[in-house]
């Protein structure tokens, strides 16, 4: 009772007293005794954790006082530091400055024997910015010198309004670039120069051997009997290139490697400055590349090149297959006045070989070879050579295509280099609206800019949500399949729709060619079998923006009968790789807007579409059976907005929701896609 009540009113003593049989004065001075104890214990208790603390404070001081009497000054040189400790500190300095004289010697030596003259250092161990002159091409020169020997400088900027019959066919080797001049994010990375000096000897032995790897046929290159391409002879490669930059191959690594080539309508220019503009390079491969950075600009033109340490992801356009990640080293060299080599390389940032860790990607020297063939066009002989350890077992439907030198191989390259080289002088070509069919909607230049720019960024950001291998909000729901990917993110881009976006996508193999099944998606007449978004409604095509030579290949403004005011911006292209299908519900007064030429920067927009490519199994796997089917993988992918206020977060109910919805929207069209399709599970 006393805890709870210390000082007890007269009705509370009383009380007390005839349940303890005591009188009340009793109870009144036991309370008062007690209250006078307590206060004595606590008391007794704060000052001895006063006394403690006091204690404390006394041994600190007595250790703060001694410090002091042993203070050390290197800098001041001050009298507590003996003459024995001075001579140490300065016998140190000797050796780190000796240290300092021999690396600085050893890079003078290094670029004298890579620039063939003498080359003098300054004095902050820097190479100067300054070009090289013209050496001579004679026979006995090694590659080395060839590649040292051009001056080098940036372009000037395009005229947008020359189409493609009025570029230049000459080059001049004083315009081209050596780092793209652009805005880029760059990711501080601390080395020294031991270091830069390794770096330096990787590119120009990684140089030298791609010069190699494109002249060779054998003993380097075999033909395969499967795929008609060809490979590198693991024992021919190791013996002729005894190179230390390898990594460590566990049992489960595999090599690939390929060579391909073909003609793209760039100029040799207008392709290296892309390649060195990260920005630019996953424009011109957005199907391969999801993204792309440069972490540091190590040279940009005291070697006659530009040398830089990048990262990139590659991906394939499935949540399926994870992403491979590569950290590299990009050389780029003119080897004469109408060729270019770059070669790729990956470098040990993080010190994985030294400690016996394998990376899960790694590149040998890869990289192409272009020449200018003076037409506005070149011819490019790309070369891919990597080491991969997949840290997740590859989906069964993607095992073939990812496993025989497709799925990233040099043919894929080409190929998305000339179908995206194609749709760029298409989009630089399309600035009178009288040279197509555009059904008379297209009155303004400046409105079919804004469309072919809409759909291109349409197109980009439905490519950067699909590696979602890591992204599953709910792998344990037993409504969703094994191949079903569902991953809610908040948006805060400024393009894009801002709140909660949900994004749903799946895999499947359909036992039809590619070709095929792009030419159904492509059927406006056919559209109602899987399209939920027009509601299963015929639709019309408003307008049509070729982006190729092929007619699937183009921009389409879809209405659909009933749905007026709400319209399907689509872009739709396909080569000997595979196709895609990207398509985004789009007001009517938005699209009015942007073909009568007003900004269309800021209107947001998001994505829906289908990918679809080979299989990648080959003839002789499919059977000895006269009815083996050719086949295609199908991957289906579906955003909505569920919360379009970004500042409030969304309850647990309001996420199931989402998750039930869109699932039940990639379920309903898939089941539509194979019933038209006649595809049974």
């Amino acid at each position: 009772f006393f805890k709870e009540c210390p000082h007890p009113d007269e009705n509370q003593r009383n009380q007390l007293g005839r349940e303890a049989g005591l009188d009340p004065k009793q109870i009144k001075f036991w309370f008062q005794n007690k209250r006078t104890q307590t206060k004595t214990q606590n008391e007794r208790s704060d000052n001895n954790a006063l006394r403690t603390e006091n204690e404390r404070f006394l041994c600190e001081n007595m250790a703060m006082k001694e410090s002091m009497k042993n203070i050390m000054c290197p800098k001041c040189d001050g009298p507590p530091i003996g003459k024995e400790e001075r001579a140490r500190n300065l016998e140190n300095m000797k050796m780190e400055n000796q240290r300092l004289r021999e690396q600085h010697e050893k890079i003078s030596n290094f670029l004298s024997n890579v620039l063939g003259r003498s080359f003098v250092m300054g004095s902050n161990l820097a190479p100067p910015k300054s070009t090289l002159q013209t050496s001579s091409n004679s026979s006995d020169e090694s590659l080395l010198s060839q590649i040292c020997s051009s001056p080098i400088g940036y372009p000037p900027q395009e005229n947008n309004h020359n189409n493609n019959n009025g570029r230049a066919h000459s080059i001049n080797i004083n315009n081209i670039p050596i780092m793209s001049p652009s805005r880029q994010e760059h990711y501080e990375f601390h080395h020294d120069n031991r270091q830069k000096t390794d770096m330096f000897e990787i590119v120009v032995a990684s140089m030298n051997e791609m010069f190699e790897l494109l002249q060779m046929n054998d003993p380097i290159w075999v033909d395969s009997s499967s795929d008609g391409g060809c490979f590198i002879h693991r024992e021919s490669y190791e013996r002729i290139f005894p190179n230390l930059n390898r990594p460590y191959k566990s049992a489960t690594a595999r090599i690939e490697s390929s060579k391909d080539c073909g003609v793209v309508s760039m100029t040799a220019i207008e392709l290296i400055h892309s390649f060195l503009d990260p920005v630019k390079w996953m424009n011109l491969f957005p199907t391969i590349v999801t993204k792309a950075r440069t972490i540091e600009v190590l040279d940009s033109g005291t070697l006659g090149g530009s040398i830089q340490l990048m990262y990139e992801k590659l991906h394939i356009l499935s949540p399926l297959v994870e992403a491979r990640d590569f950290f590299f080293i990009r050389y780029c060299r003119q080897i004469d006045p109408t060729t270019w080599i770059m070669v790729d390389v990956s470098y040990d940032l993080f010190n994985e070989i030294q400690s016996g860790v394998p990376p899960y990607s790694w590149k040998f020297p890869s990289g192409c070879a272009i020449q200018d063939m003076g037409n506005g066009q070149s011819m490019v002989t790309w070369v891919e050579h990597v080491q991969v350890d997949e840290k997740k077992q590859v989906n069964h439907i993607f095992r073939d295509l990812l496993c025989d030198r497709q799925t990233y191989g040099a043919k894929r390259w080409i190929v998305t280099l000339q179908r995206m080289s194609e749709r760029h002088n298409f989009a630089m070509g399309a600035t009178c609206p009288t040279r197509n069919d555009f059904k008379g909607v297209f009155n303004d230049p400046e409105g079919l800019k804004n469309t072919i720019q809409i759909s291109q960024r349409m197109v980009k950001s439905f490519f950067e949500i699909l590696n979602m291998t890591d992204k599953l909000d709910f792998p344990t729901s037993s409504q969703l399949n094994s191949g079903d990917r569902i991953s809610i993110r908040k948006n805060e881009e400024i393009t894009q729709t801002k709140g909660f976006i949900a994004t749903a996508a799946t895999s499947l193999w359909i036992p039809l060619s590619f070709q095929d099944v792009f030419n159904f998606f492509k059927d406006d007449k056919t559209r109602s079998q899987w399209d939920i978004l027009t509601g299963g409604l015929k639709v019309m095509e408003l307008a049509r923006v070729p982006t190729g030579t092929f007619p699937g290949n183009c921009i389409t403004i879809i209405q659909s009968y009933m749905q007026k005011e709400k319209l399907v911006l689509q872009e739709s292209s396909i080569d000997e790789m595979g196709a895609f299908l990207i398509f985004a519900p789009i007001e009517l007064p938005t699209i009015t807007s942007i073909v009568n030429g007003h900004d269309a920067t800021k209107v947001p927009i998001l994505p829906s579409g289908i990918i679809i490519s080979p299989d990648g199994r080959l003839v002789s796997n499919r059977g000895n059976t006269g009815n083996a089917q050719n086949g295609s993988i199908l991957t289906v992918t579906f955003q909505i907005l569920i919360c379009d206020n970004i500042n409030s977060s969304i309850s647990q109910q309001q996420h199931m929701e989402a998750v039930t919805s869109i699932h039940s929207l990639l379920s309903t069209t898939i089941l539509k896609i194979k019933a038209a399709l006649g595809c049974s599970d």
